[in-house]
């Protein structure tokens, strides 16, 4: 059941129509409490959202939120309500974003950090974040990027 009250930034067959390539929606259980974390730890735009819906901007890429009530009639709705807990063993890699900074955001205001940002022997620096709905967000440079004394070396 939408929430929507008044007229969206687009109709939806518009939007729909704009898309290409592979494109990441993710359900989330409220689009408020989902925004905090992208806009506050992974720090992108909100490009639109209302209580059903959201479209985030960062890092050369733009995905997708849907709120769980938009799924009452939708043919995946008992597989939402088996498994309650977002994410699971999904890894959201964005690239580009600092590891430090995000983990540090991510701490202060609360959300799970699983592993400190680490440099890996693949060259990347990482942090493994978890937001309010279960997803595993990656946040990760390349080593060479991320300057030495950020991260205390």
């Amino acid at each position: 059941m939408k929430r929507r009250q008044g007229v969206p930034w687009m109709t939806a067959d518009a939007y729909a129509h704009s898309l290409s390539g592979l494109t990441v929606n993710l359900l989330v259980h409220q689009i408020d409490a989902a925004l905090d974390f992208h806009e506050r730890v992974l720090m992108v735009k909100t490009v639109y959202s209302d209580p059903d819906f959201a479209v985030v901007r960062g890092y050369d890429a733009e995905w997708i939120l849907h709120a769980d009530h938009t799924y009452d009639e939708h043919p995946a709705r008992k597989r939402l309500q088996a498994f309650p807990q977002r994410g699971g063993a999904l890894e959201l890699r964005l690239h580009g974003c600092d590891p430090d900074a995000a983990a540090r955001r991510a701490e202060a205001l609360g959300y799970e950090v699983i592993q400190t940002p680490t440099d890996k022997a693949h060259g990347l620096r990482e942090t493994y974040l978890v937001d309010s709905d279960g997803y595993l967000w990656v946040p990760d440079m390349p080593v060479a990027s991320v300057s030495r004394h950020d991260h205390g070396v």
